[in-house]
């Protein structure tokens, strides 16, 4: 497997979990609050027949005629009333604790259309009628009103909705889904942050390692063609050494510049271009065509790195030839668009899913049995970060081919 999909698929599993995380929380939270909701409810229902039993303390102790009686018969008035006050302080002292237990639910007793209490409600009294008139309609839309009968002709009905707390614990799911949101996206941009650096650090110590020990070998080469030289070898041989020991000092010194700013001077694309194609055609099989869709003697000069942008352009045609199993056509076509110059390059090979478009471009992505995979990612950091421009896939059909596409600024 791959070590991007490893990677991948590590991130998918850790988002899962994440909102697997989340849901779970809001299960459970709305759970939670429906069992509170339940509990607000009955609090609500037993305030409003405390109520009720509140007003049945003044006729529990009279009779159908409006007098004064007692469970214990005949007794003295100042008997009767010392047992009525008595049993009132406890009846009263009871309902009066129920009451005053709700502390946190909003309600408003109705009757006849006028508010007679309100409770919980926070309001300054110049706002007092348009405040309560307010918590009226969201009450009406909460829940039904609970009725409360005094008497057989006096009911009111108390409204009520949920307390803040209850409010607050509804929300609060989402607030926690939201911080993990938050979290996994720091977390996933600081991870790719540490995993660029890291590949940077990697990058630039090969590139110069390679750099470094490609030096011996090239002054070793030098040597034995002055031997050569010496040998009355035909020269025509002698040259395609040296063009080859010139292509590898060239090399030599594009991975020495891998990990420092290169400086970008004027110069020729179609030149550096042109060039690069003459190369490739020498080396590549008589099977493969390229074409190019330019005027070779037209000057479009833009600020470049010349031995960077050849080595890129290089690396998108190798990867074109491997594609096309050394057999197709390989088309370069340049564009001049005002402040741009945009340089296509299309093969007839076998395509890149669009899956792949973006992780192409990410080291180590190769599909190839040989090879670090690194080629496309270096190229995008030459042109991307170096000369300030874009490569990306632009066209891709799996069985017919692939365009690749830089955009580089002119420098006006």
């Amino acid at each position: 497997m791959d070590i991007y999909q490893k990677r991948r698929r590590g991130k998918i599993l850790f988002l899962l979990i994440a909102i697997i995380i989340g849901v779970t929380s809001l299960i459970y939270t709305s759970w939670l609050t429906e069992k509170m909701a339940a509990e607000e409810q009955k609090r609500v229902e037993l305030w409003a027949e405390a109520t009720e039993r509140q007003n049945d303390i003044s006729i529990v102790f009279r009779n159908a005629e409006g007098e004064l009686i007692s469970e214990k018969g005949e007794v003295t008035a100042d008997v009767l009333l010392k047992e009525k006050e008595e049993i009132e302080d406890k009846y009263l002292g009871f309902i009066s604790m129920v009451n005053g237990q709700n502390n946190t639910i909003p309600i408003i007793l109705i009757e006849d259309d006028t508010i007679k209490l309100d409770a919980n409600i926070n309001y300054k009294e110049t706002r007092k009628k348009e405040v309560l008139s307010h918590e009226l309609q969201k009450m009406k839309a909460y829940s039904d009103p609970i009725p409360v009968k005094l008497s057989e002709d006096d009911i009111q009905y108390l409204y009520y909705r949920e307390s803040n707390l209850l409010r607050n614990l509804r929300i609060y799911p989402f607030v926690q889904l939201f911080v993990i949101v938050v979290f996994i996206i720091v977390a996933y941009f600081a991870f790719n942050a540490t995993q660029r650096a890291e590949q940077n650090q990697v990058w630039v110590g090969m590139s110069k390692e390679t750099a470094h020990q490609l030096g011996t070998p090239i002054s070793s080469l030098m040597a034995w063609i002055e031997i050569l030289k010496l040998q009355n070898v035909d020269q025509t041989l002698i040259d395609e050494f040296e063009k080859d020991i010139e292509r590898l000092e060239r090399i030599t010194e594009r991975f020495s510049k891998i990990g420092s700013k290169p400086e970008l001077h004027p110069y020729n694309v179609v030149a550096a271009l042109s060039s690069t194609v003459k190369y490739l055609k020498t080396r590549s099989s008589d099977k493969v065509i390229f074409k190019t869709r330019f005027d070779e003697n037209e000057i479009v000069e833009i600020p470049l790195n010349a031995a960077l942008f050849s080595w890129v352009i290089e690396n998108i045609c190798k990867n074109a030839i491997d594609a096309m199993s050394n057999h197709g056509t390989i088309t370069i076509d340049l564009q001049k668009k005002e402040d741009q110059v945009l340089i296509d390059i299309t093969d007839t090979g076998k395509g890149v899913p669009k899956s792949q478009f973006t992780t192409i471009f990410q080291p180590g992505f190769s599909t190839k049995k040989r090879g670090w995979g690194l080629g496309l990612s270096l190229a995008k950091r030459i042109i991307e970060i170096y000369h300030n421009g874009k490569i990306f896939i632009k066209w891709s059909e799996v069985g017919k081919g692939t365009t690749f596409r830089i955009i580089l600024g002119n420098g006006k």
